[in-house]
């Protein structure tokens, strides 16, 4: 499995931080904001080759914040989030048992609350779908990503990490036009408060799609 293997989650993870549901205790709102912040610094910051060794720490904390709150949905999407990205940064099929786990989290959390963090379980779980491998490999389905995708841009239509991934899809697609106005929107996203190192990061990204979309329509 490629180390491309969701580039950001991005998880995340760098997805649309909302208020937190009444399932979430203070202790979890917390507990969620400091996952937050530091998937940014590794994903952004911290140098290649040090990022699967600090993911996987970082899942450690995330299964210990799970535990005191199991029927959180925001920590869910964030243990699948860690997930996913360590499964990116570990690379190879010894990734896609992580990558399983992952998928889990998001229809769990789904399944407790659809609209938590907008929507951003649908956001995770699309990314997963069109970029881990298809059977029999893995379970990749580029239908089932758009599906999910087009989910999460119903509760989320202008934030950054929904129009980023439907960006990326689309590209892979080689849908250039769709594309290219997906990547826009989610370049024009408000900032999100306390998630100044995501946004920049995220943006990073979008913009070198947003090149790669024009470079081809041109």
């Amino acid at each position: 499995m490629s180390k491309s293997l969701v580039r950001a989650l991005i998880l995340g993870g760098a997805l649309l931080l909302s208020l937190p549901s009444l399932a979430l205790t203070a202790a979890g709102a917390q507990s969620l904001k400091q996952l937050q912040t530091r998937w940014a610094e590794i994903n952004y910051q911290l140098p290649e080759a040090q990022r699967e060794a600090a993911f996987a720490k970082l899942a450690g904390e995330a299964e210990v914040a799970l535990k005191a709150e199991p029927q959180a949905p925001e920590l869910l999407i964030w243990r699948g989030i860690i997930l996913s990205t360590w499964a990116g940064a570990k690379g190879g099929l010894g990734a896609l048992d992580l990558v399983k786990q992952a998928r889990g989290q998001f229809e769990q959390a789904i399944k407790l609350d659809a609209k938590a963090l907008d929507g951003s379980a649908y956001t995770s779980l699309g990314s997963l779908y069109y970029q881990v491998p298809g059977w029999p490999v893995g379970f990749g389905d580029d239908e089932r990503a758009e599906q999910l995708l087009k989910q999460a841009l119903s509760l989320n239509p202008d934030g950054i990490d929904p129009n980023y991934f439907y960006g990326d899809f689309l590209l892979g697609e080689k849908r250039y036009a769709e594309a290219e106005k997906a990547l826009e929107k989610a370049l024009a996203a408000l900032p999100r408060p306390g998630r100044e190192v995501a946004d920049a990061g995220r943006r990073q990204e979008a913009q070198a799609l947003l090149d790669k979309a024009r470079a081809k329509l041109n």
